[in-house]
């Protein structure tokens, strides 16, 4: 990961932004603007501004907050935001919402750190609207989905085999997929469980794995427990992989999971608890959820 090419100012708007902080005292560590309120915080941001610069020695890190989302850490690296836990073990770039106060928390501080890029997104939104037509808008996301559109190679298929039948679109490298498996077992469904790559190749590549396993099942439960999965020379899932991608972007499943109902197609997204996932796979075909 390299930020280091973006706009000069852009630091000493980060470190602006940080000074300005109600009740909060903001310090250097090292040049980087670091927003902390108590001396434990402050030590917990100096070593997360060194373990930084060690892990990612290419990226500027222009300012960090590890106050307002604890028990994350706010990296401002550039023109671009990323977050890190307290250990700086782990790392997530992308979109993080408040889903209390229904808000683009990422979005938000961007604008924040950078006003131009509210002029910017207007002037793509225009862009957008004067491009041809014959680029494909994403598909809006379907509440039911034909499932007979997809092949039976793509699927690995487990838990109870005389349970309701649930088709789940998941990626490996991802928690709440992870932590889904434990309440589909408790269920007492039966899982197709169709990887996509919502991740991008390094969930193919485990994906291709899994798949390809000569036991795919436990391939599966080793994959979202970090385990390295081997994959076989010889592997004929790439096809059914595209299957499955391909009708998860005509739905506009745009993240995982997303939990089908093989009776009827009622699609589900996100994760649910056992109770939730029992109580969705026995309802009557076509009723209310």
């Amino acid at each position: 990961m390299n930020f280091s090419h973006h706009r000069p100012g852009l630091k000493a708007r980060a470190a602006h932004i940080s000074l300005a902080a109600a009740s909060a005292a903001a310090l250097l560590t090292s040049g980087v603007a670091v927003l902390t309120a108590m001396p434990a915080q402050a030590a917990i941001a100096r070593d997360v501004v060194q373990a930084l610069k060690l892990r990612l020695p290419k990226t500027p890190i222009d300012a960090l907050d590890c106050t307002s989302l604890a028990p994350w850490c706010e990296v401002v690296s550039g023109e671009t935001l990323f977050y890190t836990d307290e250990a700086a073990r782990y790392l997530f770039v992308g979109r993080l919402y408040d889903l209390e106060e229904r808000r683009d928390v990422t979005a938000t501080r961007l604008l924040e750190l950078n006003p131009d890029l509210l002029a910017a997104g207007a002037a793509r939104a225009a862009g957008r609207a004067e491009a041809s037509h014959s680029e494909a808008a994403p598909a809006p996301a379907k509440t039911k989905v034909d499932l007979s559109q997809l092949p039976h190679e793509g699927a690995i298929r487990w838990g109870n085999p005389k349970g309701p039948r649930l088709v789940v679109f998941s990626d490996f490298q991802c928690g709440y997929c992870k932590k889904l498996t434990g309440a589909l077992e408790q269920a007492g469904v039966l899982v197709e469980e169709r990887p996509i790559s919502i991740f991008g190749a390094a969930s193919r590549r485990l994906s291709e794995s899994v798949l390809c396993a000569s036991d795919p099942v436990a391939a599966l439960h080793a994959a979202y427990t970090g385990k390295h999965v081997p994959r076989p020379a010889s592997c004929k899932a790439i096809r059914a992989l595209d299957a499955n991608e391909a009708f998860a972007k005509a739905n506009g499943f745009a993240g995982t999971p997303v939990i089908v109902r093989a009776s009827d197609g009622a699609v589900m997204h996100g994760y649910r608890d056992a109770a939730t996932l029992n109580r969705f796979a026995n309802q009557r075909a076509g009723a209310g959820q």
